[in-house]
């Protein structure tokens, strides 16, 4: 599929489960969009796009400068990006040169192609800490908060455990409910990631590593740790390990270890519900071993 600027969109993200549930308009016009927006912004292809599940990353250059076209349906995740990262303006996130929420389209800096995924489990533990630490700065108020996302899952947490046929222990949703009373009504009010986890992270120059499609929120910096664990958990074979990676994370970023912990258990136990509710096999199992290992 080649269109007028010479990009071939890669047939693995053509072929992507994410466009089962629609967006074939989206995708037959993308050679198109992405030749309106190289001529609109005087851009080069510099070389073959690569994907996620979502959006397709277009290497450009403009002026000499190195940077990446990003294309994605047009929404509210888009335009939430471009107001994420127009907040931290590159503190610990890539550098936004420009956004349309409209098309669906951003243009970054050029990062590298190694995330934190590829370097071993305790580095990103490590680095990921960090990062929750620099990027908890002051938020204006109006940014979706912690504490109302924890008391927005609270509400249907029970009905979601019945329908799913109970598939944890009662006294594990008990505990998570008094713990989700307690974080729901935290004070902390700093910027934080909602989706932190390894792959969203990737080696740059200007800092060792940045962060990539942040997600703004306002509260307590230790809310994504479950997502931070659960994702790296399989490379974590003994419960040593684990326990090792939890502290590893909370030491870098500077967090409480109970409040840490509570934080583990009351979003392991949301996503593992959640999961359920999705179809998904595997992440469910993840969140079990975690609850498990935590509640110990």
């Amino acid at each position: 599929m080649d269109g007028g600027a010479g990009v071939t969109i890669p047939r693995a993200f053509l072929e992507s489960p994410r466009w089962w549930r629609g967006g074939a308009e989206w995708l037959a016009g993308l050679p198109e969009l992405v030749a309106e927006q190289c001529a609109r912004r005087r851009l080069t292809i510099d070389g073959e796009p690569m994907h996620g599940s979502n959006a397709l990353v277009v290497p450009v250059i403009r002026d000499g400068e190195q940077l990446v076209l990003r294309l994605a349906p047009p929404g509210g995740d888009v335009g939430g990006q471009i107001g994420a990262l127009r907040f931290w303006g590159g503190r610990g996130t890539v550098r936004l040169v420009d956004g349309d929420a409209e098309a669906g389209v951003m243009l970054l800096e050029r990062l590298g192609t190694t995330s934190l995924r590829d370097v071993p489990v305790d580095e990103a533990m490590h680095v990921l800490g960090g990062l929750m630490r620099r990027l908890a700065v002051p938020v204006p108020v109006h940014v979706p908060g912690t504490g109302a996302a924890v008391a927005a899952r609270m509400a249907t947490l029970g009905e979601e455990w019945h329908r799913h046929r109970r598939p944890f222990d009662e006294g594990v949703l008990h505990q998570a409910l008094t713990i989700g009373d307690r974080l729901a009504r935290s004070t902390a009010a700093t910027a934080v990631n909602g989706d932190l986890h390894s792959e969203q992270v990737l080696r740059a120059d200007r800092e060792p590593w940045l962060v990539v499609d942040p997600v703004l929120m306002r509260g307590d910096m230790a809310f994504d740790l479950g997502r931070v664990l659960w994702t790296r958990l399989d490379e974590m074979a003994v419960p040593g390990e684990v326990m090792r990676c939890f502290d590893i994370v909370v030491r870098a970023a500077g967090v409480d270890r109970d409040h840490g912990r509570d934080w583990v258990l009351f979003r392991a136990v949301d996503y593992w519900l959640w999961g359920l509710g999705a179809g998904l096999t595997e992440d469910p199992l993840r969140c079990h071993r975690l609850v498990s290992l935590l509640r110990s």
